[in-house]
């Protein structure tokens, strides 16, 4: 799943808002909740240097807040990092270019389901 196709995909299927918070990240989209607006998936082009992966070219993540079980054994799988710039106990940095949709969207329903109003 490029970003384009997540991006459609979330906001198609959650009751959802899209922000760019940052000036100097004008590609960094935080996707947040209507009611809360907690946020529940952030996508990001970032340098693959800084997620420890060799070269400096940049590539299509997205952070999601997660269970910290589920977090220890995804970080064991291609793809996924600790969260960049987040909790990186409760929130997990995904490679959009290696991980199938299939775990995009059951991630990104964890991550919407644990930032709900409670």
């Amino acid at each position: 799943m490029n970003r384009d196709e997540l991006e459609n995909y979330i906001l198609e299927n959650y009751s959802s808002e899209i922000d760019f918070p940052w000036a100097k990240f004008p590609n960094y989209e935080v996707f947040r909740h209507k009611d809360n607006r907690k946020w529940f998936a952030l996508i990001m082009d970032v340098s693959k240097n800084k997620l420890e992966w060799e070269g400096d070219e940049s590539m299509d993540v997205v952070n999601f807040k997660c269970d910290p079980i589920l977090i220890d054994s995804l970080r064991n799988e291609d793809g996924f990092f600790p969260a960049y710039h987040m909790n990186k106990e409760h929130w997990i940095t995904v490679s959009l270019d290696d991980v199938c949709d299939e775990k995009i969207k059951m991630l990104l329903d964890i991550s919407f389901e644990l930032t709900l109003s409670k």
